[in-house]
């Protein structure tokens, strides 16, 4: 018997994301509903060679439901996540507002995927999985290898993020400015602070009193929470004119030595990870490259000789992908895998 699956939020970029990496993987669902806003019901949305018609979330009875993916934002997660839970099925939440909640564990499957089978063994579970932020996914993938083996004490990230982070509002920004701006339109900026087309922008979510980022704390609360809570961890989290695929750019101190070359062969053996690393031009990864594909990609491998035992590193994802998306099909794989078994509908 085969699972039944809700994808919440399935007209949004990474709720379609979702329907499409579920019939890519063969994921083993007898049942998919696509659910949404009562504005939405009756849209169409592809699932492999399927088509759903979106229904209403408000009215959806989640008996017998094995998994519902919420992609439809914090609020919507916060209201709906308890009382889906309740009638019995696992809630993988991509929103932040679960994330930090001590008993709702933040999963990455290649990296801390072990978390899961305590988990499943407590009968107190609130059936509640949180996903992480698009650019804590890729760079946990790139560090958990590298930090189980010569363990890593710091990380300075800066990110590169995609303006699909943003949803279909910042997608929509950045080609309408860029179209504006060859007719000598003055772009408006709307859904981000400043100009998006041709410009970088040092600045994603609120700031903070310590005058870091709402998104620079996320990066830096959710690796400690997924890797290691010792790990010291700064970040810099800046918006590029690209519209799919977050890049990193990752400085890395060990309490240990491990040169380039040992962390490069310790990358290719990693699960979820393709090394990219020619020191060539073009012998690189780069959001483009990115699009499409499960796996992260790590480059520019090479000692940094500014600190003892330090790396720095290139790391790219498409974040619609592993950084939402992927990562949150891969719990479901992950907790089947670790024996859940489907539940009769009623």
């Amino acid at each position: 018997m085969g699972y039944r699956v809700a994808v919440v939020g399935a007209t949004g970029n990474v709720g379609r994301e979702v329907l499409n990496i579920l019939a890519e993987r063969k994921f083993p669902a007898d049942d998919v509903v696509a659910l949404a806003s009562s504005k939405s019901i009756g849209i169409e949305i592809s699932y492999g060679d399927k088509v759903l018609k979106v229904k209403d979330l408000e009215h959806f009875d989640f008996s017998g439901t094995d998994f519902a993916i919420m992609s439809a934002g914090g609020s919507v997660s916060k209201d709906w996540a308890p009382r889906i839970a309740a009638a019995g099925a696992i809630v993988i939440d991509n929103s932040s507002y679960w994330r930090y909640h001590s008993d709702v564990p933040l999963i990455v499957p290649e990296v801390n995927g072990h978390v899961l089978e305590r988990w499943l063994a407590d009968p107190k579970r609130n059936n509640i999985i949180a996903n992480p932020n698009c650019s804590t996914a890729q760079l946990v993938v790139a560090l958990k290898p590298l930090h189980d083996a010569a363990t890593i004490k710091r990380v300075v990230v800066s990110t590169y993020q995609s303006v699909s982070g943003a949803g279909k509002a910042g997608v929509d920004e950045l080609w309408g400015q860029t179209k504006g701006i060859f007719v000598n339109d003055q772009p408006t900026p709307a859904k981000f602070p400043k100009q998006i087309a041709f410009n970088v922008i040092p600045h994603i979510d609120v700031f903070m009193e310590d005058g870091y980022t709402k998104e620079e704390w996320k990066v830096l609360a959710e690796t400690k929470k997924i890797l290691d809570p010792k790990i010291k961890v700064s970040c810099t989290a800046v918006r590029v004119p690209v519209f799919v695929g977050h890049s990193e750019a990752v400085n890395i101190e060990f309490d240990k030595p491990i040169s380039a070359d040992e962390a490069r062969d310790i990358l290719r053996e990693a699960p979820g990870i393709s090394v990219i690393d020619k020191r060539e031009a073009g012998g690189y990864a780069t959001p483009v490259e990115s699009v499409g594909e499960y796996d992260t990609f790590v480059s520019r491998i090479r000692e940094d000789v500014t600190v003892e035992n330090g790396l720095a590193m290139w790391v790219v994802s498409d974040n619609l992908r592993k950084g939402a998306a992927l990562n949150t099909v891969q719990i479901a794989e992950a907790l089947i895998e670790r024996g859940l078994e489907a539940r009769k509908a009623a």
